[in-house]
């Protein structure tokens, strides 16, 4: 299975979950190490885009393509199991407990969530202290300019 990140260059080659360990995310908590990717490209665009402006946009975002070998193993989130508002703007406590207990249980490698910004697409979280986490390489690396016309003037 491939999954895609978009990153900052210099942040490109990095995947090991620590820059989402320094402030926590939706779906983990400060201090927590976990790498977040995306089902599709598209996605991976979107979940950037909803924290910029054209103004604060950098120049030097890459897509990071992720080769996830099959018998790493995963488990499946579903929306029915999240509580209402698990995807407000401001994210819920909730979501980072379920991240943080899927990284400490070691179970799975990959933990398939929803998107908070794309009703129907999937994130995959994954944990980097997972025995399989070697297995996960990135393939490829590529310049990603963003299309202005995506942002309003």
């Amino acid at each position: 299975m491939t999954q895609f990140r978009l990153t900052r260059l210099k942040y490109a080659s990095e995947f090991s979950g620590y820059g989402a360990s320094l402030y926590g995310n939706r779906w983990n908590s400060k201090g927590v190490d976990m790498v977040y990717t995306a089902e599709s490209r598209s996605l991976a665009m979107a979940e950037v885009m909803v924290h910029l402006t054209l103004a604060s946009l950098p120049s030097d975002f890459m897509m990071v393509e992720i080769e996830v070998p099959n018998e790493v193993t995963y488990a499946v989130l579903k929306p029915s199991e999240l509580k209402d508002n698990w995807n407000a703007n401001q994210f819920v406590c909730f979501t980072q407990k379920t991240g943080d207990a899927f990284i400490r249980s070691g179970k799975s490698c990959l933990l398939k969530v929803p998107s908070a910004v794309v009703q129907g697409d999937s994130n995959y979280l994954i944990n980097p202290y997972h025995i399989q986490f070697k297995l996960i390489k990135i393939t490829a690396s590529s310049n990603f300019p963003f299309d202005h016309r995506i942002f309003k003037t």
